[in-house]
């Protein structure tokens, strides 16, 4: 019987099985932000266990509410900060140099396939993406992986979702991902790691798979994760070009994370996306989804373009280029924020910020404060 990439992954990584089902794996990056970490680092310095397991696998960036809005954020800003510097970890992005966490650690080559990765999180499996096992944790699952370099899982099962046919112009990986938790509803992956696969993920950009897999935590699924393939290569070939030949060298290399042709899985969805329309959600659970079609005429408050999900050049160019010529209404506010100060810069040249002003639109910092409800976009009551 052949493996899923998970089971791959979860088998290369095993380091203890304490208990039967527990499974207890070392960790290739431990991602940090300063709104989980703090009390992570507060918890091991009570301890008298201020220390890492690995300095060149944490990864750091303050990202949540940047710049910081009152002395409590800026306090957990403090913390995070000194606690880098104290440890000396090189990949420390501080205000300025940092961007969205699942937008930057990418975009810096901080993540590969095959590898093990946590956060606290719940997007933090985004990063499956890339062929990766990636998981949101608890901040004691940090606090051990921080300290440790492991962590303790359930082997999950893996629901693979077949992506077919060809997308119809105007519908983006975002249409797809909404389309695929309608089906599967807000708890139909619990403990699941969703496959993505089919000729539709396979004509994605990174950028696109990003998008899929972020969403994944919003069916319940662990993590999200696509086959790595000449895509991820090409994305990642400024990074690693010094550890292979040739692209077709590393293709082989990360070929064994791909999942067997005869693995097992919970189930299996086959969808056809060539007849989707743009969707959209209608409520407070990401299984409320209707086409934007049937909302037609709705009032809409506040329009936000940003996130881990959709904050990347392409999300810009595809709202630009409807926005282009257009403003939005006097009774409409709308907020953009490109995810890292790369895709700030890269949309400043290409005159997609001037678009953005051009139709009304406020451009902020990359920052997470409106999803988090903290800064840049807090909705009233």
């Amino acid at each position: 019987m052949g493996k899923t990439l998970a089971e791959k992954i979860f088998d290369a990584h095993l380091r203890d099985e304490p208990f039967e089902g527990t499974k207890v794996l070392s960790l290739d990056r431990v991602l940090c932000h300063e709104i989980t970490t703090p009390v992570a680092i507060a918890d091991l310095e009570w301890r008298g266990k201020d220390r890492v397991f690995d300095k060149d696998k944490i990864k750091v960036v303050i990202d949540h509410v940047t710049p910081s809005k009152d002395s409590k954020t800026a306090t957990q800003a403090k913390i995070l900060r000194e606690w880098a510097r104290r440890h000396d970890i090189p990949d420390f992005f501080d205000v300025g140099r940092n961007g969205v966490c699942h937008a930057i650690f990418p975009e810096k080559g901080h993540i590969r396939p095959g590898f093990t990765v946590i956060m606290g999180d719940s997007h933090t499996c985004t990063h499956g993406a890339f062929g990766a096992f990636a998981a949101g944790v608890g901040t004691t699952d940090l606090e051990v992986g921080i300290l440790k370099g492991v962590c303790s899982f359930r082997k999950p099962a893996t629901i693979r979702v077949n992506l077919n046919g060809t997308l119809p112009p105007g519908v983006f990986a975002k249409d797809v991902i909404l389309y695929v938790i309608a089906q599967l509803g807000v708890n139909g992956a619990t403990d699941r790691v969703i496959e993505f696969r089919g000729p539709i993920v396979d004509q994605m950009s990174m950028e696109a798979r990003m998008t899929l897999c972020n969403m994944a935590i919003e069916a319940g699924g662990t993590s999200g994760v696509c086959m790595p393939d000449m895509i991820t290569v090409d994305y990642l070939w400024p990074f690693i070009q010094n550890e292979f030949s040739s692209k077709d060298a590393a293709l082989a290399e990360y070929s064994q994370w791909v999942s067997d042709e005869d693995a097992s899985y919970d189930k299996t969805l086959d969808l056809d996306i060539s007849a989707l329309t743009p969707q959209v959600t209608y409520d407070y659970k990401p299984d409320c989804v209707k086409p934007v079609s049937e909302l037609a005429g709705t009032k809409v408050d506040q329009i936000y373009i940003g996130t881990c999900t959709n904050g990347r050049i392409e999300d810009l160019r595809q709202a630009a280029e409807v926005l282009k010529g257009r403003t939005i209404a006097d009774s409409v506010r709308g907020i953009v924020s490109p995810a890292t100060p790369k895709i700030f810069q890269d949309a400043l040249t290409e005159g997609i910020i001037q678009v953005f002003m051009d139709a009304g639109f406020c451009v902020t910092n990359p920052t997470c404060g409106a999803c988090l409800g903290m800064s840049n976009g807090v909705l009233a009551e």
